[in-house]
């Protein structure tokens, strides 16, 4: 360590990084990134339920947003192949976000052509390939973000610049698209949304396909005693039988070689990154995995009902497009700015432990918002709320999240971890249309919106318990000598 402490990175400080070339690349890759996740996610939920169609429906519907949590499953195809045709014009990295841009442009421009209340199965396999290939290209943007920096510091940066990228999309497509939709309809809306992935595009064309890192890859020989328990004084006592057994058979050794890299290949890309996240962290990687896994769970479950709730409520949906485009839009950027700050000034975890109480707090205001029937300043007041929340929760946790990951194995870990975070929400708020259903008869629809909200933030508790876990076995293990 230095003698000298280092200087903390003030929000200014940030503001200014985006005049670089590198970081404004990923502020437009982050924009990329977070466009389609509303409009396959809630900002479809105000479209179908004005089609008319139930709150189960469109509750279940949000299970499209399954793919997010899934892309663990190819995430090694991303770290370890080339993309078809682009991946050898491009490199792997940049071949892969291209190839998903391309999809998620022909998909979301094809939405317009159909009718989710008339063709709802052609509507809904649309979406669905939508959101596979949003979820590829995450993987994409996430290992370029990650492999990109030459630094922690720099990694903080451009971490910041993506997510505020991300979250500027995400307001075009939860809060502009309303105002849009409200004069040219929402097919019309979802084809401008789509065509502006061209925005991604020309980020992959300008960023610079990082420098594939050299990386200890697991060998069929760690892997057996990894995997199984086995000593590795045996494993390494059965490999040398087996050459000094081929060593006077070329002709076998030719046959069997390629066969071997292809498994030890196999084995690398797929336990690898578990192998070295487990070395790395240690019993530490469990609580880390928990932690991540309960982190959005009440913004999760939460999510799916708030636009059906502006629809019951009778709010125009210009009208929440506009409050969403100005008070929302500066929340969050604040939202963005504090989490960066305070990570860098105190840490990740102390970031992450403030975030755990904001994210499902900010609930609370809907549950406000349902009971002053739908009033505009209460709304407007809810909106900044619930945007600075999320600005800071999600820059939180997607810092936290990129500090865990080894270069080499970036983009499968951080698929992993985000899979992670995303996997109890994504189940759980499926059943969110059921849950309000089921309290409207003893409540009434308004209110049972309402106290629904409140059980959304009751159940980010257990976040926050294990933030606080996080923190004070983190601070044990530095303190114990080397």
């Amino acid at each position: 360590m230095s003698a000298e402490a280092k200087k903390p990175i003030t929000t200014l400080d940030v503001l200014k990084a985006l005049g670089k070339p590198k970081v404004l690349t990923l502020l437009m890759l982050g924009f990329a990134s977070g466009l389609p996740f509303m409009l396959v996610g809630n900002t479809l939920g105000f479209w179908l339920r004005e089609e008319g169609l139930e709150l189960s429906t469109i509750g279940f519907l949000s299970w499209v947003g399954m793919a997010y949590t899934a892309k663990w499953l190819w995430s090694p195809l991303v770290d370890q192949f080339d993309a078809p045709i682009l991946g050898k014009w491009l490199g792997r990295r940049r071949g892969w976000v291209a190839l998903t841009q391309i999809v998620l442009m022909l998909s979301l421009f094809g939405t317009g052509f159909l009718s989710p209340s008339q063709q709802l199965f052609g509507f809904c396999l649309l979406i669905v390939v939508a959101a596979f290939a949003s979820a590829t290209q995450d993987i994409g943007i996430d290992a370029l973000r990650i492999e990109s920096a030459a630094d922690s510091d720099e990694l903080g940066l451009l971490t910041a610049a993506s997510q505020l990228g991300y979250r500027g999309a995400l307001l075009l497509t939860d809060a502009v698209i309303l105002i849009v939709a409200a004069d040219l309809g929402w097919p019309l809306s979802y084809q401008v949304m789509g065509l502006l992935m061209g925005v991604g595009l020309i980020a992959t064309w300008r960023v610079l396909e990082p420098a594939r890192p050299e990386r200890p890859a697991l060998t069929l020989a760690t892997f057996l005693t990894y995997r199984y328990g086995l000593k590795a004084t045996t494993v390494e006592r059965v490999f040398g039988w087996i050459e000094r057994f081929l060593a006077d058979r070329p002709k076998l050794r030719r046959v069997l070689a390629p066969i071997g890299r292809l498994v030890e290949r196999i084995v690398d890309a797929i336990y690898g990154p578990v192998y070295l996240f487990i070395k790395t962290h240690g019993r530490l990687a469990v609580l880390m995995l928990v932690t991540v896994c309960l982190y959005r769970l009440a913004d999760f479950m939460m999510g799916p009902m708030a636009n059906p709730l502006y629809v019951d409520l009778g709010l125009d949906k210009a009208v929440v497009g506009e409050i969403r485009a100005s008070v929302g839009l500066i929340a969050t950027f604040f939202g963005i700015a504090a989490a960066g700050v305070t990570a860098l000034r105190y840490g990740a975890i102390r970031a992450l432990i403030i975030g755990a109480i904001l994210g499902p707090g900010s609930n609370l205001a809907f549950s406000w918002l349902a009971w002053q029937g739908g009033s505009l300043p209460v709304f407007g007041t809810a909106m900044a709320i619930d945007n600075f929340s999320a600005g800071f929760a999600g820059t939180a946790l997607v810092t936290y999240m990129s500090s865990l990951t080894n270069l080499g194995y970036s983009a499968t870990q951080y698929a992993l971890l985000s899979s992670a975070y995303a996997l109890l929400g994504k189940v759980a708020k499926g059943l969110s249309g059921l849950a309000v259903e089921a309290l409207k008869p003893h409540f009434g629809l308004i209110d049972a919106y309402a106290w629904f909200f409140v059980g959304t933030a009751l159940i980010g508790i257990p976040a926050l318990i294990s933030c606080l876990l996080l923190a004070w076995q983190t601070d044990r293990r530095r303190e114990k000598p080397a």
